[in-house]
């Protein structure tokens, strides 16, 4: 035996040696029966002892040693705990910790419970069912952990019909469904299988609950986008942890409620609920949605407070990057980026696409060439802000050049996604025909965005022809994408062709679709956000922006504005378009803003939807007359306005 082992150990650079404390555990041979036992457990005990005191692999050898050495390499109890260390130290169960257990004669059910229980956690994890279904062959009755340990199994390969079969077993064998060990990580293997109603059919005929059952389903339920279902679960929570919280913190801002989730982490805060870094990030990301400059402020407090500092914390650090350029300031972002000690991908990529949406395109550049220098390599993700950098500016040459060293230079294979952005490039910059060619020519199926792209290149350019084709592809992919009807009907109306834009709006109610509402959101002197949708006079100021759009239109015609009546894509009379466009949300939110905040002041507005033509013109215009910077984020890009000038140069 010890033989077979010292084969083992060698071939893996674990082999036998001899150990200090060798004459701690010499046996006692000419002894009482009853003393031999007493020693016996005592050996197995300091044994077991030595095992938990190991770091690494390594200290595991003399240990070893000493388990063949006294005659314990039939001690289930020793061997179990020997092969849950091996498993913590990432030990691959095959060959070695398989060996230790076949040799045993009569393994007991802790030390099946130990193997599997190393399959479901190290894998190969197929291995789990099959060995449990020997140990039932061989007549042992499992223990509670055994279920664990296989449902865990179960769950990492998606096996939802042995997940079945042993939720069976549970139930059959007697008293384990009741376990709460053994309840929680069923519902984990039903959610994680994609079987919500089954997890939450178990939740329900749990006698017992913990913190755990409660926050699996709030999470599920979160991911669902069944935000109702989490926070009934939430509120029925006897006891909260900070885990549960931020499940729902994070569950609100994945299902875009950030209002909801800053709301919570408020009353969160508020409670002395300690905060980690996956509970700001959530929050962050909230705080990124709503573009909220009083909330960024208080987020950056609350890290520093919690000790996690954007200087020396990279995950917190990159995140903030990511929410100060969607709140508008990209020059706060990049200060948190200077000031951070370490810097990895994700923080590059994070600067580089805030460059990227504000329009500062040779930033983003600069930043791709210093990430290059010092070693740190680009991922998708950072090609992908550097193409939208180089589209949004009209960096053509450099964005071929970029793309074409994904593959050449990086070994990374483009996307569609990256595909899109090419698209988008060239068709902003008016190379429409190359643009439909490089989809035409793509290595893999062009999805949604890539054809989007193209679609929004032939509305620049009042191109129909290509959007005709563009859009056929658009309908069999998006069936109910009413943008894509609205976009191409919008296409037909700048070209005249009204019968085609009446076709199209047929089309559209025939299919019972319903455009998204515009709407904006601007944040008053308070920090209080408000919102405002297009034609929509219910806001309880909306008298006095009423009056003050009517004096600011008059000053604006007297600096030179023309009303861009050709953003209106309805067959109107003049003044009756010129009413529909001092209607638009942006330009409703602008005038609350100018009303409510103080004089010099930046006006940050938050839009759904593009920018039209005209409200861009209009921002200019009032930018200049009124000397106040504003700042729209639309659902493309960030424009900032001053002194009658757009960060876009005109070109969006």
């Amino acid at each position: 035996m010890v033989a077979i082992f010292s084969r083992h150990w060698n071939r893996t650079g674990l082999s036998l040696c001899s150990c200090g404390f060798h004459s701690q555990l010499q046996p006692q041979i000419f002894v009482p029966f009853s003393q031999r036992i007493l020693e016996r457990n005592f050996i197995e005990s300091q044994v077991v002892s030595l095992l938990h005191g190991c770091k690494d692999v390594n200290q595991l050898r003399p240990v070893h040693a000493h388990i063949i050495r006294m005659g314990l390499d039939q001690c289930c109890f020793v061997l179990a705990k020997f092969i849950r260390i091996l498993t913590k130290f990432n030990v691959p169960m095959d060959p070695y910790p398989r060996l230790l257990f076949d040799q045993v004669r009569r393994p007991n059910p802790f030390l099946w419970t130990a193997l599997i229980r190393g399959y479901s956690l190290s894998g190969p994890f197929s291995e789990a069912v099959p060995l449990y279904n020997r140990m039932r062959k061989e007549g042992t009755t499992p223990v509670t952990f055994t279920f664990c340990a296989l449902f865990k199994a179960c769950s990492a390969t998606l096996d939802f019909n042995s997940g079945r079969q042993l939720h069976c077993q549970t139930i059959l064998i007697g008293g384990f469904e009741s376990d709460l060990y053994v309840g929680n990580t069923l519902i984990d293997m039903y959610l994680k299988c994609g079987f919500l109603e089954y997890g939450r059919r178990m939740f329900d005929e749990m006698i017992d609950r913990d913190v755990i059952s409660w926050t699996s389903l709030i999470v599920a339920y979160a991911k669902s986008g069944d935000m109702e279902v989490a926070e009934e679960l939430f509120d029925g929570l006897p006891e909260k942890d900070m885990v549960v919280w931020t499940a729902m913190v994070t569950g609100y801002a994945q299902n875009a409620r950030p209002k909801e989730a800053l709301r919570l982490f408020e009353r969160m805060w508020g409670a002395g609920v300690e905060t980690d870094e996956v509970t700001l990030v959530g929050v962050i990301s909230a705080c990124a949605q709503l573009g909220a400059e009083k909330y960024a402020r208080w987020i950056r407090n609350v890290a520093e407070h919690a000790g996690l500092d954007p200087r020396t914390n990279v995950v917190v650090g990159s995140a903030l990057i990511d929410m100060y350029s969607k709140c508008g300031s990209v020059g706060e972002a990049y200060q948190v980026f200077e000031m951070m000690t370490e810097r990895n991908v994700y923080s590059y990529t994070a600067m580089i696409g805030g460059f990227a949406m504000h329009g500062q395109a040779d930033a983003a550049m600069r930043l791709f060439c210093e990430m290059v220098e010092t070693e740190t390599r680009p991922n998708r993700v950072t090609f992908i802000g550097a193409l939208t950098a180089c589209s949004h500016a009209r960096l053509v040459e450099q964005g071929r050049q970029l793309f074409a060293s994904m593959q050449e230079v990086y070994g990374i294979t483009p996307s569609a996604d990256h595909y899109a952005c090419m698209v988008d490039l060239l068709g902003r910059a008016g190379h429409l025909e190359e643009a439909y060619e490089l989809v035409k020519t793509m290595e893999i199926k062009p999805h949604g965005g890539v054809w989007g792209a193209l679609l929004g290149a032939c509305r620049i350019h009042g191109n129909p022809d290509i959007a005709e084709i563009a859009v056929s592809h658009l309908f069999d992919l998006e069936p109910n994408g009413i943008g894509n009807y609205v976009l191409l009907s919008n296409i037909y109306a700048s070209a005249g062709r009204w019968d085609d834009v009446s076709r199209m709006r047929k089309l559209i109610r025939k299919k019972g679709m319903k455009k998204n509402p515009a709407c904006s959101w601007v944040e008053a002197n308070n920090g209080v956000i408000h919102e405002f949708f297009a034609d929509d006079m219910t806001h309880p100021k909306s008298n006095e922006i009423k009056q003050a759009l009517k004096e600011l239109l008059e000053r604006l015609k007297l600096a030179g504005y023309k009303p861009n009546l050709t953003s209106v894509v309805y067959d109107l009379s003049d003044n009756e378009k010129e009413q529909l466009l001092m209607r638009h949300s942006e330009k409703l939110a602008l005038v609350f803003g100018l009303l409510t905040t103080s004089a010099g002041s930046s006006i940050r507005i938050v839009k759904n939807l593009r920018i039209c033509e005209d409200c861009h013109s209009f921002m200019l215009s009032v930018s200049g007359i009124t000397r106040r910077e504003i700042v729209v984020r639309d659902n493309m890009r960030f424009h900032h306005f001053r002194d009658g000038l757009c960060s876009c140069s005109n070109f969006w």
